[in-house]
Parts: structure tokens; C-alpha cells; sequence
């Protein structure tokens, strides 16, 4: 049930943003949480992006919002200064300058929200955890992945079966079609036919042999290299590489949903699918 105000302190909003995924459950090498701002902020309007770029800083600044929340943080390695010279510290000035607080969700949301989301939108059916990276069981503030079997566990990406097997050509299509996506990559046959499927948004060399050692016959991610897709094909495994951009966009969509149920009277904005990159 929604919470009606027309305000909120930061420091509450964020206690729902951690109820979701909880900041614990980040990576150590990791930089999620409020990265800009005070937590006594009021906050009416909230703008939502996948990353703190010039468009959606500008954005956020143009449409009046208190607070911009992204997936990937905008500061990640230390800074030993933030100066307009730098892009990055442009962008946190003009965050600063502005008033508009600024928190990301990066690998906690990954292990919870993200990865339960990629599994239910392919309709993995018996999906467990790709790769462990911790131990926790989920929030009962967000949705629980009902088909998982690791609920004492969190970790990156999900493997499951397929509603049924199919060909990799049709697998590619589907993957276009729930992410609305115009194209990908693929590494392997397309006539052969894939049942078993692992799923990582965002950059997915790294699990790649775990994807093998849970034997699935496709994994769906995004940055592969050309040595690491023929290498995966030539062990038995295809992968579809959709983009880093073209999995991970669903966080808009999905935190703009998670609040709106949860903040009646708080403006909810969200930025446009725009992938960072054109085809010529």
C-alpha cells in the first residue's frame, strides 16, 4: 500500500530504497548508496536513470526533482578532487549546485531486484542463483523470485529452463522482444536448440564459467568479447550478448514502479529507453 505525502525526508525514502535491496548486499568493491546530498532533504520529485549521465543530470535539474537515483554510481573509484574540468565532477556540482541529492543502486540491486527481474521476464522455470556472492534471505518489501531455490542465498545473474527448448535463432528473438530490443550479438549455431539458460545483466564475462559448470546451453548477457563468445561456443555454451545498456534498462521501469505503489503525492519521473550507442 502506498504512503500519501506530498513530501518525504531523504532519509526515509532511502530506508524504502534499502528495504528493497539492502546496502549490505553489495559488492565490496562496490559504491552504492547516497553519494551526494543530506539525509534530511525533503523530497518531492524523484528522477530515476540508469547511470548519472549529462542528460539525466540535466534532466533531473530541469524537472525540479530533489532526487536523482541511478543504477550505476556516478562516483565509483576515489576522487582526490571534483572540479568542472573533470566530467565527473562537473556532473556532481551541477547535482550539488542544483540541490538534487544523488543515490545509486548498483550491486545490491543486481543480487535482488535485478536478477530476480531477468529470470521472471525470460520465465526461468526452477531458477537458481548464477553466482553466489553472499548469504541473506529477501526482503519481504520487495517480490521474491517465487521460483528460486536458493532463497537463503543472494547472487549475480539467474540459470533456469525455458518454458520449452528452442532454437538459439528464436531465443535471440525472444530476448529482443522482452527487452525490446532491435538486435544482438550471438556466439553459436543459430539452428541449434537451447533449454537451459543463463541470464546476467549488464556485463557477464565473469560468470561465464559458471554458466558452464551449471551447463547451461545459452547465457544471455551483455560486453563479450569476441575470444570469450568463440571460446564459450567452442565449449558447448552459446551466449547472446544484448548490451550492457539493453538488459540493465529495466531498472528504470522497476524502481519506478516499486515507488509509485509506495509514495502516493511523490512524483515518480523516469527517463526515456535511450541506448547509448547507434548502429551505421
Amino acid at each position: 500500500m502506498g504512503r500519501k505525502c506530498s513530501k518525504m525526508l531523504l532519509r526515509e525514502v532511502m530506508e524504502l530504497l534499502e528495504e528493497q535491496s539492502p546496502l549490505y548486499y553489495a559488492c565490496d568493491w562496490d559504491n552504492s548508496g547516497l553519494l551526494a546530498g543530506r539525509s534530511n532533504q525533503d523530497i518531492r520529485k524523484i528522477y530515476i536513470a540508469l547511470a548519472a549521465s549529462d542528460e539525466a543530470v540535466e534532466e533531473a535539474v530541469l524537472e525540479e526533482a530533489d532526487l536523482l537515483l541511478t543504477h550505476h554510481p556516478l562516483i565509483f573509484g576515489g576522487m582526490k578532487r571534483v572540479v568542472a574540468e573533470d566530467f565527473i565532477g562537473r556532473r556532481v556540482l551541477e547535482l550539488i549546485r542544483s540541490d538534487v541529492s544523488y543515490y545509486a543502486m548498483h550491486t545490491n540491486y543486481d543480487v535482488l531486484g535485478m536478477a530476480d527481474l531477468a529470470g521472471r521476464m525470460m520465465n526461468l522455470r526452477r531458477s537458481e542463483i548464477l553466482e553466489v556472492t553472499g548469504e541473506g534471505f529477501f526482503n519481504e518489501g520487495y517480490e521474491k523470485d517465487t521460483v528460486c531455490t536458493d532463497s537463503a542465498r543472494v547472487g549475480i545473474g539467474r540459470v533456469g529452463r525455458l518454458e520449452k527448448a528452442v532454437t538459439l535463432r528464436q531465443c535471440c528473438e525472444d530476448v529482443k522482444r522482452v527487452f525490446r530490443l532491435e538486435s544482438v550479438r550471438v556466439f553459436g549455431d543459430p539452428k541449434r536448440l537451447v533449454e537451459r539458460a543463463a541470464i546476467c545483466p549488464g556485463s557477464g564475462k565473469s560468470v561465464i564459467g559458471e554458466a558452464l559448470k551449471k551447463q547451461a546451453d545459452v547465457l544471455i548477457t551483455g560486453d563479450i568479447g569476441h575470444h570469450d563468445g568463440i571460446d564459450a561456443a567452442a565449449q558447448g555454451m552459446a551466449v547472446i550478448d544484448a548490451g550492457h545498456y539493453g538488459l540493465e534498462h529495466v531498472f528504470v521501469e522497476d524502481m519506478t514502479v516499486y515507488l509509485e505503489k509506495r509514495l502516493e503525492g511523490i512524483r515518480i519521473m523516469a527517463a526515456p529507453v535511450c541506448h547509448p550507442f547507434i548502429s551505421i
